[in-house]
């Protein structure tokens, strides 16, 4: 089917529309801007600069895709947003392109961003991410697939949080949360594991074991940061798929793996 245009709506010469496109009363398209099929415009709705959205996203009333960084180093060119598949942008959402020429803030598949939420330059998420009304990212943050950003939760800038974490609403996050756990304050501490999520998710009885065994040596057996990871690497279970996802991510992190609850 043809792409289903309203009349009011402005769709600048050169955007490219997808087969099935909607596009409601007083929404833009950028000159730019690529919508995948079947993708879908509420009224209001802006997308705009560099910025490929694929097929079957949604774009609530008065969200804005694709708009220029706010880093105060921008210079210019053209820094491009590209998002996947069937994402879902509520109200007021913010997504930012990226700051350098030729560099892209990214965004995976099937994530659902509600009210209000920020998404700034050169950020990189994953596939199936909520972020509750009012979450904000800053730049160069990654989130890893299936986390959970609570109401209004603020994360700092190179921040990284893991696969299947959780950060708690109102939460101000400053170093990494590593995949699997609950994070909560201000600044954020780890409290828990997030079973409730792995449940969800389909983990086993075997592996929230093992999960809890992380925790537990990261969290709760009176570790320093070092020996805590030199624990895990020569544990019996290291070679397993949530050890090694932790280990992997505690090697990559460059602020530090956020504290335990004192």
């Amino acid at each position: 089917m043809a792409a289903k245009l309203h009349p009011t709506a402005i769709i600048e010469s050169g955007a490219q529309l997808g087969a099935d496109v909607v596009i409601g009363a007083y929404a833009y398209v950028g000159a730019t801007v690529t919508l995948g099929q079947g993708t879908r415009l509420h009224h209001h709705a802006s997308v705009e600069g560099n910025t490929v959205l694929g097929s079957a996203c949604e774009v609530f009333p008065y969200a804005c895709i694709g708009g220029q960084t706010q880093d105060m180093k921008f210079k210019g060119g053209r820094p491009g947003l590209r998002i996947g598949d069937r994402n879902v942008f509520r109200e007021y959402v913010t997504v930012h392109c990226a700051t350098d020429d030729g560099d892209v803030t990214r965004i995976g598949s099937d994530n659902v961003l509600l009210a209000a939420c920020h998404v700034a330059h050169d950020c990189v998420l994953g596939d199936h991410i909520v972020m509750s009304n009012g979450a904000v990212l800053a730049g160069h943050v990654v989130v890893e697939e299936h986390v959970v950003i609570g109401g209004y939760g603020g994360i700092h800038q190179f921040c990284r949080l893991g696969a299947y974490a959780m950060l708690s609403a109102t939460a101000k996050l400053v170093h990494d949360l590593p995949p699997y756990l609950i994070a909560d304050g201000t600044p954020a501490a780890v409290r828990a594991i997030n079973r409730v999520g792995l449940e969800r998710n389909g983990f086993t009885p075997e592996q929230l074991d093992r999960v809890k065994q992380i925790h537990r040596l990261l969290y709760r057996d009176g570790l320093n940061r070092t020996q805590a990871l030199e624990r895990l690497a020569s544990h019996e279970l290291a070679a397993s798929a949530e050890f090694q996802r932790v280990l992997a991510f505690a090697k990559a992190s460059e602020r530090g793996l956020a504290p335990g609850v004192r």
